[in-house]
């Protein structure tokens, strides 16, 4: 098992993975949250050429992406709750995986939360497996946001 940056060359199987975890969404009672297209291939070509996509591979193979942002995010400026803190903070977005390998879920948190003492993530209120992971890995839930499109998101925190 790697964690790496993506490089440009890895799209095609990003995008392979982004579909499978689209498919599985579907399958598992949340066809919204992401829909047919999301990501949008320009979405994924900026978290790769700005450094935040990172994919997990075994055996060479790419079987997990998501993105990982140093520093603050304006969709999280304002919430429908309260953050457990106000200190500096990272985010996990767009994480995913093509159901092959066990474990690419919590690996990806562990790699966020060994690079700053808090993590702030967010999930579509019908995506019970996100939800169970990130609460099963230290994540607490802090109240609602609303990410670009104005959709409502159950917004968590890890702190250290």
């Amino acid at each position: 098992m790697q964690i790496r940056k993506a490089t440009i060359t890895d799209l095609s199987e990003v995008q392979r993975v982004y579909a499978c975890a689209r498919e599985y969404m579907r399958a598992h009672g949340n066809p919204t949250q992401w829909g047919l297209t999301y990501p949008p291939p320009e979405t994924v070509v900026s978290d790769i050429e700005s450094g935040n996509l990172y994919v997990y591979t075994e055996n060479g193979e790419i079987h997990g992406v998501f993105a990982f942002i140093e520093g603050d995010d304006p969709t999280y400026a304002v919430i429908d709750g309260k953050w457990t803190t106000d200190e500096p903070y990272n985010v996990m977005h767009r994480m995913a995986s093509d159901g092959k390998i066990r474990g690419i879920g919590r690996a990806a948190l562990d790699f966020c939360k060994s690079h700053g003492k808090n993590v702030r993530a967010d999930t579509h209120k019908d995506n019970i497996t996100m939800q169970n992971l990130l609460s099963k890995n230290g994540f607490v839930p802090c109240g609602i946001i609303r990410v670009e499109n104005g959709t409502e998101r159950i917004a968590y925190q890890y702190t250290m």
